[in-house]
């Protein structure tokens, strides 16, 4: 296992915050991910990065110091995702049910998401990576809401690797505030219920350009998605890792791609394997698989 810098302070007990000389290099000396084929390399993959409290806890630090080490070892997932071809990565960093936390933890979440992006941008920046933010500005503190404009603001224009920071999201929330919004403008007329599909929908999300997720990761022993981009991730698949957040790095991820490659995506078809039409019958509804459409 990689130990970073943030796992060695806090296993001897020490409190610092990350500098941008003690983050992780863009390529480690000795690894280099395995060769996927393009067409099996997921394009989009969401993270769910748990288990950063318990993580703590049972080193005998308090939950804050799990979430210290969470952040900084994000930069080196980041990293590993734009070495094996990655084009889209989403990162749940604090959902909307967070807030239920004790306000300590929540101040320092917050306080210590303002630190890391102030040191982070510039790092992801030289690595070509685009940042946006997903999520909503009720309660979102306007400090961090003001370093997450900077970070988008800086990386507009980069062309590699899009980070999604989800932060002050849930995806209930999100198709809420979706619903209400068309809702909204058929009411005032500027759009027509009846042309309502899933592509119009899909204009009203927080980031309606996000690709669809392939690869759903959940770290920390647990096996749901949480709340966590439900409508991009309706087809993804699933990958539970029993590691702790702080535990899980870059070759964690080439691991979860890897098995990614060996599943076989369907999209509700299938293909059968031992076929038993007579010739010259295949794709020949009967007369009970007539379409009702064909009749009239």
């Amino acid at each position: 296992m990689i130990m970073t810098d943030a796992m060695r302070d806090a296993a001897a007990g020490v409190t610092r915050d990350m500098t941008v000389d003690e983050a992780p290099p863009l390529h480690r000396p000795g690894l280099t991910p395995p060769l996927l084929p393009s067409a099996s390399l997921p394009q989009h993959v969401a993270v769910v990065m748990d288990g950063n409290g318990r993580w703590a806890n049972a080193r005998g630090l308090p939950r804050t110091e799990g979430h210290r080490v969470g952040e900084a070892n994000l930069l080196d997932v980041v990293a590993g995702a734009v070495e094996i071809g990655v084009s889209e990565l989403s990162a749940y960093a604090f959902s909307t049910e967070n807030w239920r936390r004790s306000p300590g933890e929540v101040r320092f979440i917050m306080g210590f998401a303002r630190k890391v992006l102030r040191a982070q941008r510039d790092i992801l920046h030289s690595w070509n990576v685009k940042v946006r933010w997903v999520g909503r500005t009720p309660r979102l503190w306007r400090s961090v809401l003001r370093e997450l404009r900077e970070a988008e603001r800086l990386t507009a224009h980069n062309t590699g690797l899009v980070l999604n920071l989800c932060i002050n999201y849930g995806g209930r929330a999100e198709i809420a505030d979706a619903t209400r919004a068309i809702a909204e403008d058929v009411a005032a007329g500027r759009l027509k219920a009846s042309s309502i599909n899933e592509k119009i929908i899909q204009r009203y999300l927080y980031s309606p350009t996000m690709r669809d997720v392939d690869l759903f990761i959940r770290t920390g022993d647990e096996q749901r998605t949480s709340n966590f981009l439900m409508w991009s991730s309706s087809y993804a698949e699933l990958y539970f890792s029993p590691l702790a957040w702080p535990d899980f790095n870059r070759t964690e991820l080439w691991r979860a791609c890897e098995v990614y490659a060996g599943r076989e995506r369907r999209y509700g078809g299938a293909v059968d394997k031992v076929l038993h039409e007579e010739p010259g019958e295949v794709g020949v509804p009967q007369d009970d698989e007539t379409p009702e459409d064909d009749e009239q």
